[in-house]
């Protein structure tokens, strides 16, 4: 072991001298030297478990041809979304299950058992294997090999192309202190979307149209190009006739939509370029163009400043492409791409569910209201820093919606060993699909499920009873992983956090929000889940 880490060790300072980058391995490393340790002592332990667990081969399954006749049309999972789906599959199969590969694709354990999620990812690795993306990694290795060059982002690689890119990327991304850095440039785009709620809702009704969904999609793009870009696309007021901006939304849409028709339910695009395949490969060319185009332009302005002798900013005002380009141009520019690329639906579905169960919780947005006035004592007061900390119910809020409306089915991981979930041994190289959707509305994992309750996320104070947050708390940590865990956490959850942190307080401060129309069926499961009800929220002034 020791002897691997200097051999990894040497490597990456081959690859870069930065220290952070160094530093970040060392953490990775420390990692898995405690997990090995670990493991050691449990030995005997697990031998014994592995001896007494079921064959793999005693797992519940359908045969392949069983399951291609259900997707077929007319069949039981023809119409179904990804949680659907997975619900169907644990009526029909039970909470472990084998999904059986066909048509290239490899075999998936399922699980529904969050001991299975624990147990899968506290031994997952230094360089954790997420299956899944299988085009887009198809798109970057193949596909567009030369534009790439082996650098393919953190979305869909693994193994140490994987972790030399996350070292790279980390202390920009991942930092407190680098992320509040943006918190007043995101805070002028806020106003502006503000501004627009105001123009499009109705006099009357005082209702926003339907398309509402576009115009959060809007305030999320303009809001992550100004962390990835340092720029102000202008979509929500002077350039919102760009359209380049609706073309980058269709072409997100045909992303989650056909990427989970064809990773999801039996394809041949391995075989045969499909039409979904063949539609998908352009919708990527698309977004790959408009969104170089954007990050080209911002690289023509900094050399442009430079030549013209402006001043090199001070670090508070550099932007996350800004930062990179110093560690390495390649990373830089993919690093951007995938931050438009991946910052705008999933915000989006998130905002949404929030304004969902505060619109309809109208005693949960009160107090959270109350909370916001006491940080922005008037409606345009500006945020700080210190006041951003100072919301704890705000973030509770946000924990609570992502349980009721969570943005996807579960986490993916491939077992790094042997493991034994749900009483069956599972060799390691299994992919393991792990289901926490069908958790969230469980009695078992999570008192009172069915209501919007924030404050089971609050800490519990000294003194106060049982009755209050601790009681409800969820069963285990790992039933509620909505940024993912480990290593292959979501990069960009300190960014996502705190534009929607500032994006709601702003909203709440300003307006009272109602959503007088039925929410079944609210979101619906690709490889996210998206809206899919007009979103026509009421958006009532605050009047003080």
């Amino acid at each position: 072991m020791l002897r691997y880490n200097r051999k990894l060790l040497t490597h990456h300072e081959n690859i870069s001298k930065q220290t952070a980058l160094i530093k970040q391995q060392l953490r990775l490393l420390c990692t898995a030297k405690t997990n090995s340790t670990a493991n050691e002592d449990n030995h005997y332990d697990f031998q014994k478990e592995w001896a007494q667990a079921k064959p793999f081969e005693e797992i519940p399954f359908d045969s392949p041809l069983s399951m291609l006749k259900k997707f077929m049309p007319g069949g039981r999972y023809a119409n179904l979304d990804a949680t659907k789906l997975m619900f169907a599959m644990k009526e029909d199969l039970g909470s472990i299950t084998l999904l059986k590969g066909m048509l290239g694709k490899k075999s998936f354990v399922v699980t529904h058992n969050p001991q299975d999620f624990e147990m899968v990812l506290r031994n997952e690795g230094v360089w954790p294997i997420r299956p899944g993306l299988e085009v887009l990694a198809h798109y970057r290795s193949v596909v567009k090999k030369d534009f790439y060059q082996g650098t393919e982002g953190l979305l869909s690689t693994s193994g140490e192309k994987w972790g030399n890119f996350r070292s790279a990327v980390n202390p920009v991304m991942m930092q407190p202190k680098n992320v509040r850095l943006y918190m007043h440039k995101m805070s002028s785009v806020n106003r502006k979307f503000l501004n627009r709620i105001r123009t499009i809702r109705d006099p009357q009704t005082l209702e926003v149209p339907a398309s509402f969904k576009e115009e959060m999609n809007r305030w999320t793009l303009e809001s992550v190009s100004v962390v990835a870009l340092d720029k102000q696309l202008g979509l929500l007021s002077e350039n919102r006739n760009d359209p380049k901006a609706r073309q980058i939304f269709d072409c997100l849409t045909d992303f989650f939509a056909l990427g989970y028709e064809i990773e999801f339910k039996p394809s041949i695009w391995k075989y045969f370029a499909t039409p979904s395949y063949k539609k998908l490969i352009k919708a990527l060319d698309t977004m790959q163009e408009i969104t170089s185009g954007y990050i080209q332009e911002a690289i023509d302005r900094l050399e442009a400043e430079k030549k013209a002798g402006v001043p090199e900013k001070p670090e508070s005002e550099k932007s996350v492409l800004e930062k990179l380009l110093k560690i390495d141009p390649k990373i830089a520019k993919v690093m951007a791409i995938d931050m438009l690329m991946a910052g705008v639906d999933t915000t989006s579905t998130t905002f949404t569910a929030l304004l969902l169960c505060l619109s309809k919780n109208p005693e949960k947005q009160a107090k959270l209201r109350e909370e916001i006035m006491r940080v922005l004592p008037q409606k345009d007061s500006e945020f700080t820093e210190e006041a951003i900390k100072n919301m704890p119910y705000l973030r509770a809020c946000i924990k609570e919606s992502q349980r009721i409306y969570p943005l996807a089915v579960g986490n993916v991981r491939v077992a790094a060993k042997d493991v034994v979930l749900s009483g069956y041994r599972i060799p390691a190289g299994q992919q393991v699909f792990m289901v926490s959707a069908s958790l969230n509305m469980d009695e078992k994992y999570y008192p009172r499920a069915k209501e919007f309750l924030p404050e089971r996320w609050l800490r519990q104070e000294k003194g106060t009873s049982e009755e209050g947050s601790q009681a409800l708390k969820p069963s285990s940590p790992f039933v509620f992983l909505p940024f993912g865990f480990g290593p292959r956490s979501c990069i960009g959850r300190r960014i996502v956090e705190m534009e929607i942190e500032l994006g709601i307080a702003r909203l709440i401060r300003n307006f009272q929000v109602e959503f007088n129309h039925p929410t079944e069926n609210a979101f619906r499961s690709l490889q996210i889940n998206v809206p899919n009800i007009p979103l026509t929220f009421k958006f009532i002034d605050i009047e003080n």
